[in-house]
């Protein structure tokens, strides 16, 4: 299993301009390109996910997540706010790069949790948020992924 088998190159969002964590989740959402009810109900899961504790891991980055019917495969989005927002993330700083995972609430491959802790591995590593924050293309971000071998 590969990360970027996940990550289609329209999912991939290097401009978000949201201002706080509500704007950028909402950004997010309508980035899946769904039908606006859909949208609203992705929008809510994602913040009610953060209302229960930060998804942001740390050095920049946040993983909300959240299982939803309205999705019929596990997808994963990447968005980055260039500056950062402030999130809650266990390390105070203002997270810049976001990874969204979202899955239906049964998968019959089980992938959810497997990509979760890829993203998380991948998180890790000493100089991924410098790597993405020079990141001026979707082939850039996809070389990283290659790179890191997730």
């Amino acid at each position: 299993m590969n990360l970027a088998q996940y990550i289609a190159r329209d999912d991939i969002h290097l401009d978000l301009r949201g201002r706080d964590a509500a704007e950028v989740l909402s950004e997010l959402a309508s980035r899946l390109h769904l039908d606006q009810e859909s949208e609203a109900v992705v929008r809510r899961i994602l913040q009610h996910r953060e209302s229960m504790g930060s998804t942001g891991i740390g050095r920049g980055i946040a993983v909300p997540h959240c299982r939803t019917p309205i999705t019929k495969r596990l997808r994963v989005i990447y968005g980055r706010r260039p500056g950062g927002i402030p999130y809650g993330a266990v390390d105070g700083a203002p997270v810049e790069h976001f990874f969204v995972l979202i899955a239906p609430p049964v998968e019959a491959s089980n992938e959810y949790l497997p990509v979760l802790g890829r993203i998380a591995r991948l998180a890790k590593e000493p100089d991924l948020p410098a790597r993405l924050a020079t990141v001026q293309t979707v082939d850039e971000f996809l070389r990283i992924l290659a790179d890191q071998g997730v």
